[in-house]
Parts: C-alpha cells; sequence; structure tokens
C-alpha cells in the first residue's frame, strides 16, 4: 500500500517537471498566440482585481484594529502603521493574494482544461497540429507570472489604506504620525521580498492548475475532483513556496 502510494507521488512528481520542461521550451522558442496571452492577462489579471482589492483592504484593516488595541497596553498605538505596513508588504499581501489566485484561478483553470480534456477537445488540437501546451499553458503560464506581483502591489496598498482608515478614525492617531510610522518601518529588503515572493507564487499556482486539469479523466465528476484538487494543492503550495522563501530571503538578505 505505501509503495503503490510512493509510486504514484513520485510518477505525479515526474510528470509535473515534465510539464514545466515542456512550458519553458515553448516560452523560450515561441512562436507565441498573442491573443490567448491578452486574454489570459485580462481575465487572471483584472478578473482578479475585485477579491483582491476586497481581501487587501479588510486585512489592513482588521490588521490595524486587532494591532491597536494591544500596543495600547504598552503606550504604543502611534506606532500601529509600522505593524501594518511591514506585514501587508512582506508576508500577508503575498500570502493573501497567492491563496485568493489560488481559489479563483486555479480552480477556473483546472475546471477549463479538464473540460477539455474529458470532452476531447485536447486531442482534437494535437489532430489539427497545434500544440496544447503552447496554446494553453503558456498563456496562463505567462499571465500568472506577471500578473500575480502587480496584484500583490495592490493588495498592499489597499491593506495599507485600511490600516489608514481605521487607525485614523477608530483609533484616533492622526494621518501624519501613521504615515510617518509606515515610512520608518520599512526598509529595501522588505519591499524586495514582497515583490521577488508573488512571482514563484504566481507562477506555482498557474501551473498545478494547469497540469491537474491536463490530468482530470473520468468525465464532469472527474472535471469537479480537479478543480477540487487544484485548490486545495495550490493552497499548500503557496504556503509551503512562502515559507520555502521567506527562509530562503532571509538568508540572502539579512
Amino acid at each position: 500500500m505505501i509503495q503503490h502510494w510512493l509510486k504514484a507521488a513520485v510518477l505525479e512528481v515526474q510528470e509535473y517537471v515534465r510539464l514545466q520542461g515542456a512550458t519553458m521550451r515553448a516560452i523560450v522558442r515561441g512562436p507565441y498566440y498573442w491573443h490567448d496571452i491578452i486574454e489570459q492577462f485580462d481575465q487572471i489579471g483584472l478578473g482578479s482585481l475585485t477579491v483582491v482589492v476586497l481581501t487587501g483592504f479588510f486585512t489592513g484593516a482588521v490588521l490595524a484594529l486587532q494591532s491597536g488595541f494591544t500596543l495600547d497596553q504598552f503606550g504604543a498605538r502611534p506606532f500601529v502603521g509600522r505593524l501594518v505596513s511591514a506585514s501587508m508588504i512582506k508576508e500577508l499581501g503575498p500570502v493573501l493574494t497567492g491563496l485568493m489566485l489560488a481559489g479563483r484561478v486555479g480552480s477556473g483553470i483546472a475546471a477549463e482544461l479538464g473540460s477539455m480534456v474529458v470532452t476531447d477537445q485536447i486531442n482534437a488540437l494535437r489532430a489539427l497540429g497545434t500544440d496544447p501546451v503552447r496554446k494553453l499553458v503558456v498563456p496562463r503560464v505567462m499571465a500568472g507570472f506577471l500578473m500575480a506581483p502587480v496584484l500583490t502591489v495592490v493588495a498592499d496598498t489597499v491593506g495599507i489604506i485600511g490600516g489608514w482608515l481605521i487607525t485614523t478614525f477608530q483609533l484616533r492617531v492622526s494621518s501624519g504620525v501613521y504615515w510617518t510610522s509606515v515610512t520608518e518601518a520599512l526598509y529595501i529588503e522588505d519591499v524586495w521580498m514582497g515583490l521577488i515572493k508573488p512571482f514563484f507564487l504566481g507562477y506555482v499556482i498557474v501551473t498545478v492548475g494547469c497540469y491537474i486539469g491536463l490530468r482530470a479523466k473520468g468525465g464532469t465528476q472527474g472535471v469537479g475532483r480537479a478543480t477540487t484538487n487544484a485548490v486545495v494543492t495550490a493552497s499548500v503550495a503557496v504556503i509551503a513556496v512562502d515559507f520555502i522563501l521567506t527562509r530562503v530571503l532571509f538568508t540572502l538578505m539579512y
């Protein structure tokens, strides 16, 4: 039983790596389906903007609210801005954006590609001489890789603004004190950490969705299972990759 499970796990990893190799070759060599690439930028980037903005805003607001009352015990309420900005930019912004993308984009990609697999549309593409990886996977990988950092910056900005609103109107701290605290707490290493992580997280989310979608089988039930597996796998991968990147970046930068 354990041996069978280990073989299946190794096979899954092997096939995933194989898909990444084919994707990298297609990205480097071209040609490119520019219409599909632009369409995926719109679906992954603009389509996820609303949920990312709402998540970032309320995260920054609740972070300011909770930390404000806690810091009040030590007479450190003016330092709420430091906590909000550092937390959002270094950790919460990239991770929460990644989790939102895993739920929205990862599931959508798995469902779409899984439906194409079970209805033999992938085989039809191959029969017409079209490479499914170049046509379906590459546009999604490029869009996810490049749009995740943009969405993370939006989430960070909106989160800090949400924290400012709560700090100013709820905690009664002046705007000047809050923004001074925000700028004093940020170091260039923190900004780089917050910008590097989303590239990897976006890539992992999209490639996991593509892989699980292309491996779907068993009709409509198989598509449902693929969608669920994509969300769960991508969410766990986001947290795991975030931990690994944090450890590596701390070693390199600090």
